[in-house]
């Protein structure tokens, strides 16, 4: 395998900050053919319903499509994938699903009220949504995992009803997934996929219902489309490359942390593995980890590629400086391997999930650990936060006032109302204050 360097950062240069900026830059979203073609789509559903859905699937995803009753899976077709899978894999998924629920229950909101001393009630009620959609990929880019974390927590929130859509390339169903969706209790399930599945979940067709919120990870497509229809409709995020950012304080086994860095970098050529070590000696032994093990790896072209463009290790002075860069950089994944991390995770602002210690694998999160692993990525952990359980459920603000209440805060709407010019809004409450 031809050898291949990984950029070096030193925050001591005095060009850092422009390096750094340079190596987090990502073109997230899709140029403007990918754009058209996805508004192109959009419109056709939007116009024509099944008809352009089934006529997409059979140009997409290349199999034939009798009527669009076809592109529902039954009940009965996900009990049989859940009834005649590996008990190794049977056994996996529900403890997975057990950690990820157990953790989504303590995620609930719960609707609260407070009275005044005028009698006057204000509060908060907490609904659910009333239904979902849950994108999955499909065909050999399957995931279960994104199953279990997309549905479970609108279970939790007490949706009442979770609408899955998973593409089927070539008429091929991957038994996994359907498993998983049968534990997790989706509701419905349709093989479809790409821009038209989302449109499909956003505007209705008379197969496919209308739902109040998208979630679920996609490619170009599919993030553009959920982009697109935003507004008509919620989404959970636009969903980036896989990133990861481990700290280390230089005393972690360097295979260890060259193998966590592989697995985000084997998602894609785009995902990002860095490294943040106040430790030089440490940075060339992760390095020479990583020229070690990778020829083994399966994927090792694609995670050559990943951390050849956008990899990087990065010398600091101490930990506390890894944690403001690590602040800087809000990666999906955060890895604190370091002998005290609950010391440095109170420096840690921005970050998707934090790993804890030098057992604790990202990888775990993936699957099994119980937090949610549909977190922010580019960056926006800046400001955004992981998918949850709150993401299902509304907050409405309540309002009750008392003949006395009304009458005291009508004279301070007024007063307001007037200010701004709004005659009706004063007078409305003007007509509740006592004379």
């Amino acid at each position: 395998m031809k050898e291949f360097k990984i950029t070096r950062l030193d925050t001591q240069d005095s060009n850092f900050s422009a390096k750094l900026d340079y190596q987090l830059s990502w073109d997230e979203i899709s140029d403007a053919t990918i754009h058209d073609r996805v508004r192109e789509i959009i419109a056709r559903i939007r116009s024509e319903g099944d008809v352009a859905l089934i006529e997409f699937t059979e140009r997409f995803d290349h199999y034939r499509v009798n009527q669009a009753a076809d592109l529902e899976l039954s009940r009965n077709a996900l009990k049989a994938a859940w009834d005649n899978l590996p008990k190794q894999q049977a056994t996996a998924l529900e403890t997975a699903s057990t950690r990820i629920r157990a953790y989504a229950e303590r995620q609930k909101l719960e609707s609260w009220r407070y009275v005044e001393a005028d009698g006057t009630v204000l509060g908060q009620q907490i609904t659910p949504l009333d239904r979902a959609g849950v994108y999955v990929p499909g065909g050999k880019a399957a995931y279960p995992s994104s199953v279990l974390m997309n549905v479970i927590p609108a279970k939790v929130a007490g949706v009442p009803e979770i609408i899955m859509v998973v593409p089927t390339p070539n008429g091929e169903v991957n038994e996994l997934v359907l498993a998983a969706a049968y534990l997790s209790e989706v509701d419905r399930v349709f093989r479809v996929g790409g821009a038209q599945a989302v449109a499909a979940l956003a505007y209705g067709t008379a197969t496919i219902p209308r739902v109040d919120k998208i979630v679920g990870p996609g490619n170009i497509y599919v993030a553009t489309a959920k982009k697109l229809v935003f507004g008509q409709c919620g989404i959970d995020m636009i969903a980036g490359p896989s990133e990861i950012l481990v700290i280390s304080d230089g005393l972690t086994n360097p295979d260890w942390i060259a193998m966590d860095l592989f697995s985000q970098a084997e998602h894609d050529e785009d995902a990002q593995a860095i490294l943040i070590s106040p430790d030089p000696t440490h940075l060339d032994a992760v390095e020479a980890s990583i020229a070690k093990l990778l020829p083994e790896m399966e994927r090792r072209d694609v995670i050559k590629a990943s951390l050849g463009s956008r990899g990087a290790m990065i010398l600091v002075k101490n930990l506390q400086e890894a944690a403001d860069v690590a602040n800087r950089i809000a990666p999906e994944h955060l890895e604190l391997s370091v002998k005290e991390p609950e010391d440095l995770v109170k420096s840690i602002r921005n970050a998707g999930a934090i790993f804890m210690g030098r057992y604790t694998a990202e990888a775990l999160g993936d699957y099994c650990a119980g937090p949610n692993h549909v977190l922010p990525t580019a960056c926006t952990a800046r400001f955004s936060s992981p998918l949850g359980v709150y993401d299902f459920q509304k907050r409405s603000s309540l309002i009750f006032c008392s003949e006395a209440g009304s009458d005291e805060l009508g004279k301070t709407a007024s007063v307001l109302a007037r200010g701004e010019g709004l005659t009706a809004h004063a007078r409305s409450a003007e007509f509740r204050i006592k004379t």
